[in-house]
């Protein structure tokens, strides 16, 4: 019976092992590391919040990281307000039997790579571009738009993307929400406004709430779209981090300003906890 029940506790830890093992190999030691060297000199010295406090007295460090909340929180509320009626129409106006190969085709942009996705948008955007060109050929303006390397660019790009991950989760809130909510708030005599207004939307937050978590930490994240859409006109806090290592060599600083933007998105977890559905301890 012992070496039964020793066994049986055994075996969840047995289980579990490789999936720690990978997180610690992969995530907490690297995080270590980049820990110690943020409290390194760029010269070799010795330990210093010399990195920490570069950041909080460089306006254009500050600049950076107002940039990549604005963008973020623009491409988080444009994405929301896009996705939720095209996971509407999926869920409740196209047939059961088509919805799958309507997903299908929604995702489409997910099978693309996410640089070519992106070198795509430039041709787009571009001075010589396909909306520069029709509309230089319709007479609508008579000098090319400075669409390309502006944040127009990095929030059209993002939200090509992100739109799609926000209507699988709504998609999927709609789909749970069963439909005797909707009879009986009807019942009770609310219209169709009401019971979308006090039923639907409310019921449906948690879906809206894990997309637009996902979009922040993706979003606040990213350089590769910031980097080809955006150019150097306005940098953000990726791009700053990529700077101090390709450019300066800088491996502290870039490590600080690291873990300054995984402060931010820890900040931001607790916030929207409640509606991930997490207990807070």
């Amino acid at each position: 019976m012992t070496s039964a029940g020793n066994k049986s506790r055994a075996l969840p830890w047995a289980l579990v092992t490789p999936a720690l093992a990978w997180t610690c190999a992969f995530f907490v030691l690297p995080f270590i590391a980049m820990g110690f060297s943020s409290l390194t000199a760029h010269d070799g010295g010795g330990f210093t919040l010399a990195n920490y406090s570069q950041f909080f007295s460089d306006p254009s460090y500050w600049r950076a990281m107002v940039n990549s909340l604005e963008v973020t929180a623009i491409v988080t509320v444009i994405s929301i307000l896009l996705a939720y009626p095209f996971a509407w129409i999926l869920a409740e106006m196209v047939p059961e039997r088509w919805q799958r190969l309507a997903l299908m085709l929604a995702v489409l942009p997910f099978w693309t790579s996410y640089v070519v996705r992106s070198y795509s948008w430039l041709l787009v955007l571009a001075q010589n571009g396909v909306i520069n060109r029709a509309l230089t050929g319709i007479g609508m303006i008579g000098e090319p738009l400075q669409l390309a390397n502006t944040r127009f660019a990095t929030v059209t790009g993002f939200v090509h993307f992100f739109v799609m991950l926000l209507t699988l989760t709504i998609f999927a809130n709609l789909k749970q929400l069963s439909p005797s909510y909707r009879k009986a708030a009807a019942d009770l005599g609310a219209g169709p406004v009401r019971t979308f207004l006090h039923v639907v939307l409310p019921l449906t937050l948690p879906g809206i709430m894990v997309g637009a978590f996902l979009t922040f930490v993706l979003c606040i994240g990213d350089y590769i779209t910031p980097q080809i859409l955006g150019g150097n006109n306005e940098l953000v806090m990726p791009q700053l981090v990529m700077m101090q290592i390709g450019r300066r060599g800088d491996f502290p600083l870039a490590s600080a300003l690291s873990i300054i933007l995984m402060a931010v998105v820890t900040i931001a977890y607790p916030a929207c906890a409640r509606w991930l559905k997490i207990e807070r301890a």
